[in-house]
């Protein structure tokens, strides 16, 4: 259906070049016009790549929604096995009389060990359904994403009356350079009157649906992202106090004095840079790096591909966004 979809595109922007380039022979449409029309096609584009993107985004966001959903299905039946088997461990070490035998201190130790790492899986199963699972469901069917695909499919079917209405006002500018008759030109009068009308809706609705679309996108990306972060294990995040080895008194207190900007941000390596002592990150050319700390003494501290240490600032240049693949 996508294939049929895109070549269904394809053909009605090249019907609508080929309507345009016999009106211009003809004279009929001004300069001004005709760059309307390739505005259109440009924004008629955009709206295409949008709607792509964020239908892969919504995919994903899905895949990542089943899978926590299964895990969590999952780790609740292994749970519900695990203290059955803790809970008659318990139940036989009390009838056990000789509270010294290894038996005894085994079983006992089994079921009061499982139990307490069955409390601490159920809320880790439980912050991982309210911060991830129900915030990601929520945007998969939420109406911000449906809103703005609505909006899209206006406004290609306004598009498509626009092209019909370009082929009607040819026919009629045809027909009454034929006749010459005053009720040819009325018509034609009113044609054309309606095609700008028709023209002037689709450019509202296009910057419309464009504005929808690209807020929903980046939208999209920034919960993924996070959400993605949310699941990573505890070890990935930065060493918390570690100072730079090279650091004096001085730097120490100049990195209690960082920026950030929501915490972090992204940024791509444009130098390579080879860690020289340890609490450095090694940075190829074109690595992404999240970057926690920005210190005014030129270095940074982020993380790159499951490593976190300092590294220059100088060295990577910030991103607006970047793909999810690229930070993992």
């Amino acid at each position: 259906m996508e294939s049929i979809r895109k070549q269904a595109t394809k053909l009605r922007e090249k019907v609508a070049k080929q309507q345009q380039a016999v009106l211009k022979r003809l004279g009929s449409l001004s300069n001004e016009a005709v760059m309307v029309d390739e505005a259109e096609i440009l924004c008629h584009q955009q709206l295409h790549d949008l709607y792509t993107s964020t239908r892969a985004a919504k995919h994903f966001q899905r895949s990542i929604v089943r899978g926590v959903e299964a895990f969590i299905s999952i780790s609740s039946k292994q749970m519900e096995i695990v203290r059955k088997l803790a809970e008659d461990c318990r139940k036989y070490g009390a009838e056990i009389q000789n509270t010294s035998t290894p038996l005894f201190r085994a079983s006992t130790y089994f079921g009061t060990s499982h139990d307490s790492i069955e409390e601490e899986r159920e809320t880790f199963l439980r912050i991982l359904g309210e911060q991830v699972y129900e915030p990601l469901r929520t945007q998969l069917t939420g109406s911000p994403l449906e809103d703005a695909r609505h909006l899209t499919h206006r406004y290609d079917k306004l598009r498509q009356e626009v092209e019909a209405q370009v082929a009607e006002v040819l026919r009629r500018r045809l027909k009454s350079k034929a006749s010459g008759s005053s009720e040819s030109s009325l018509k034609l009068q009113n044609t054309e009157a309606r095609l700008t009308e028709l023209k002037s809706t689709t450019v509202a609705l296009g910057r419309e649906a464009t504005s929808a679309m690209l807020s929903v996108e980046a939208q999209q990306q920034q919960m993924t992202f996070q959400k993605l972060l949310t699941m990573l294990p505890q070890d990935f995040s930065l060493e918390s106090e570690k100072v730079h080895p090279n650091a004096s008194s001085k730097r120490s207190d100049d990195h209690e004095q960082l920026t950030q900007d929501d915490n972090f941000f992204i940024a791509r390596a444009i130098h390579p840079f080879d860690a020289q002592a340890d609490g450095e990150l090694n940075l190829s050319v074109d690595d992404y790096v999240v970057v926690r700390e920005v210190g005014p003494n030129g270095w940074s501290k982020g993380e790159c591909k499951g490593k976190a240490g300092w590294f220059p600032s100088a060295y990577i240049e910030r991103q607006e966004k970047a793909l999810v693949s690229k930070l993992l």
